[in-house]
C-alpha cells in the first residue's frame, strides 16, 4: 500500500478535533499552533464542545468553530458525520483521541464505503496512526508532539530548535492585555500579589481549606496580597477560607479564563491544585507550586508546565491528607518569588 502524504500548505480544508477537558484543551493548543503554521492556506475548523467556545473563537487557531463535538442521541451523531463527510476534509487531526473520536473515524468508513479525509489520531487504521498504548502513558505536550510527528507535518520551532507542541499563549496578552477589565487594578490588587486557585473538578482533588488559609496568612505576612481564584462552584469553598484568614482577598466567580491569564501574568507565583485554570496561569509565564494527590491523578502525565520547567515545582503525596503545610511552603520558598 502506497504510503500517505500529508499535504501541507497545500490543504484548503482541515477539522481539528478537541472536545475537552480544560486542562488538556489548553495544552493542545501547541498542537493547534503546529497545525495552523503547516497549513497557512487552509480554514481550519475545530470541533469541541460548549465549555470550550469562547476559548477557541479567540485563539488564533481556529476559522470555524463548532461545539457539537459530543451529541447526546445518536441521530446528532449521524447528522455530525454526514456534516465531516460532505466537508471534504483534506486531513483531520483527533486530539481528542478517546473512544467517541474514534468511533467516529470508524462509522465514517462504514458509512461511507471507506471514503474518509487523511486521518491522523489514535484510531486502528487511520492514516497517520498514533498508538493509543503510548497515549496514556505520555504528558498531553510530548503525546501530541509525537502525534503530529506521525502526520509528517514539521514541529520544529525555529528559534529555539526544539521539536515539541508547546503551548503559546501570548495571543491571549495581544488580544486583551491593555483592557481596563485585565488590569490588577480593576479586582483592586495592587503587586506583589499571589494567587491561590484551590478548586478542582473533584473534591478529592483538593488541598483543605483551612491548609490554603495557613499559607495565605504566610503570603500577607511577607508582605504580599493572596488572591483566590475559582468559578461558582468554589464560591463555598472560598467562603472558608476567608472565614480562616479575612485577609485574603477571594476573586472567585468574578473572572473569566482570560482575565485569569491576564493576571497569572502579573502575579509573584500561582498556587493550586491539578485542575485546568493552574495550565493557563503557569502557562502565562507565571512561576507556580501545584499541588498533587498521586492516588488521583499523576504529575508525570498531567502536571501544568511553565515556560521554563524550573518555573513550577510539583509537591505530591499519595493524598492530599498527608500532604503537609510545611512541605507546601518549602516548596514555595524554593521559588524565591517572596
Amino acid at each position: 500500500m502506497k504510503e500517505k502524504t500529508n499535504p501541507g500548505k497545500d490543504a484548503q480544508r482541515v477539522l481539528v478535533i478537541k472536545l475537552s477537558a480544560l486542562g488538556d484543551f489548553v495544552l493542545s493548543f501547541g498542537a493547534m499552533k503546529v497545525i495552523r503554521e503547516n497549513h497557512p492556506s487552509a480554514e481550519i475548523t475545530l470541533l469541541t464542545t460548549p465549555p470550550y467556545e469562547e476559548l477557541a473563537k479567540n485563539s488564533p487557531y481556529a476559522d470555524v468553530v463548532e461545539t457539537d463535538g459530543r451529541p447526546p442521541k445518536l441521530t446528532g451523531t449521524y447528522s455530525l458525520l454526514k456534516r465531516i463527510h460532505r466537508s471534504n476534509y483534506d486531513v483531520v487531526y483527533d486530539l481528542m483521541g478517546n473512544k467517541r473520536t474514534c468511533s467516529y473515524f470508524h462509522a465514517l468508513k462504514w458509512f461511507f464505503f471507506g471514503k474518509t479525509p487523511l486521518w491522523n489520531g489514535t484510531a486502528k487504521g487511520c492514516d497517520f496512526y498514533y498508538p493509543n498504548e503510548l497515549r496514556v502513558k505520555t504528558h498531553t505536550i510530548e503525546r501530541l508532539s509525537a502525534q503530529l510527528e506521525c502526520a509528517k507535518i514539521s514541529l520544529t520551532d525555529n528559534k529555539s530548535g526544539i521539536r515539541i507542541a508547546f503551548p503559546d499563549l501570548s495571543w491571549v496578552h495581544h488580544k486583551f492585555g491593555k483592557r481596563p477589565e485585565h488590569q490588577p487594578s480593576f479586582f483592586g490588587l495592587c503587586s506583589p500579589y499571589v494567587l491561590i486557585i484551590p478548586g478542582a473538578s473533584g473534591r478529592h482533588k483538593c488541598w483543605s481549606p483551612e491548609n490554603y488559609a495557613e499559607i495565605a496568612r504566610r503570603i500577607t505576612d511577607a508582605g504580599m496580597q493572596p488572591a483566590l481564584i475559582g468559578s461558582h462552584l468554589e464560591i463555598d469553598l472560598g467562603v472558608q477560607i476567608t472565614e480562616y484568614e479575612p485577609r485574603v482577598k477571594s476573586l472567585i466567580a468574578k473572572t473569566d479564563l482570560f482575565q485569569l491569564v491576564s493576571l497569572a501574568a502579573r502575579a509573584n507565583f500561582v498556587i493550586g491544585n491539578d485542575t485546568g485554570p493552574m495550565h493557563l496561569a503557569t502557562l502565562s509565564g507565571a512561576s507556580g507550586v501545584v499541588l498533587f494527590s498521586t492516588s488521583n491523578s499523576t504529575p508525570e502525565i498531567h502536571a501544568p508546565r511553565g515556560r521554563e520547567a524550573k518555573n513550577v515545582i510539583i509537591v505530591e503525596a499519595n493524598t492530599f491528607e498527608k500532604l503537609g503545610v510545611e512541605e507546601v511552603w518549602g516548596a514555595i520558598l524554593e521559588l524565591e518569588a517572596l
